[in-house]
């Protein structure tokens, strides 16, 4: 496919050149930490949270964590992620890292070809065997019964794949390739395009939006964004895709009026899209309940 042969080489290049940055291989079981400030305010979604985060790089996934876990009063919930064509986990770090801040662990599928989903399925397996595992920092405290799928380019449609997976309660695919089903997904979906993309038209982003008619779901256009603005920095993804998040999985009712109800705050912040739309189901659903 077109798509992937212009996708494949600047992702893996931008790969390698941050595994050689970062000064760290992708060996089985390694791990490093990062300390994250509090976020400034509880609605500035963008701005990082209150957990200081850890990374744990496995064999087939690389789980981005609240450092802390085994210690937390809570359970966290997951979101699984699928690389775009080429790319590797380490691509996008900063927002997975983001997401983990935030109380999510992040299980990121290695693959660099992710379209049938089946290490973001491996990834839940994986995690539901960590959570039973007394022996691990990660017993008990994994919500295994909230868990989000998302992913860039190809791993956006690898997002939709697996949406329709019933442990799924959520997808966001950001920028989806075109080979996917969105009629087999029975969960709300947050649909990102970017306005400058060359390589997923947002008329392709659309065109999924278009057929989930039976799901509430949204489509969102980044003003400005190409393919790659997500690609390490993820600049004004941040903010949205962690409201979702927030709102879908922890019940974040000032997350959810950030999508819902008649106040809609992406619906008129221009400022970030050139195009909001939302279908029935989704104007149905009021902001305080997402």
């Amino acid at each position: 496919m077109l798509w992937r042969r212009n996708l494949c080489a600047p992702l893996a290049a931008l790969a390698l050149a941050l595994t050689a940055s970062a000064g760290a291989g992708t060996a089985a079981a390694a791990t490093d930490t990062t300390v994250v400030a509090a976020a400034s305010a509880a609605d500035d979604f963008g701005a990082p949270g209150p957990y200081a985060t850890a990374v744990e790089v496995g064999a087939i996934t690389t789980l981005y964590y609240p450092r802390d876990i085994a210690d937390s009063d809570r359970r966290h919930p997951v979101i699984v992620w699928g690389n775009g064509t080429g790319g590797v986990p380490l691509v996008y770090r900063d927002l997975m890292l983001h997401w983990a801040s935030q109380g999510f662990v992040v299980a990121a599928a290695n693959t660099p070809m992710s379209n049938l989903g089946i290490s973001m399925r491996a990834s839940i397996d994986m995690l539901t065997g960590r959570n039973a595992d007394r022996g691990s920092i990660f017993f008990d405290r994994v919500d295994l019964e909230r868990i989000g799928a998302s992913g860039h380019s190809q791993g956006g449609a690898a997002a939709i794949v697996v949406g329709s997976d019933p442990r799924i309660d959520t997808i966001l695919p950001i920028q989806p390739g075109p080979l996917a089903n969105i009629n087999a997904v029975r969960v709300p979906a947050l649909l990102l395009a970017g306005q400058r993309d060359s390589i997923v038209f947002p008329a392709l982003v659309k065109a999924f939006y278009n057929a989930a008619d039976h799901i509430p779901a949204l489509y969102g256009e980044v003003r400005g964004a190409d393919h790659f603005t997500v690609v390490g920095d993820p600049g004004p993804f941040a903010a949205p895709t962690t409201a979702w998040f927030r709102a879908q999985l922890m019940g974040d009712r000032t997350a959810g009026a950030q999508f819902f109800g008649p106040g809609c705050g992406i619906c008129t912040d221009t400022a970030t899209w050139s195009d909001v739309r939302r279908n029935s189901l989704a104007l149905s659903v009021p902001a305080a309940t997402p």
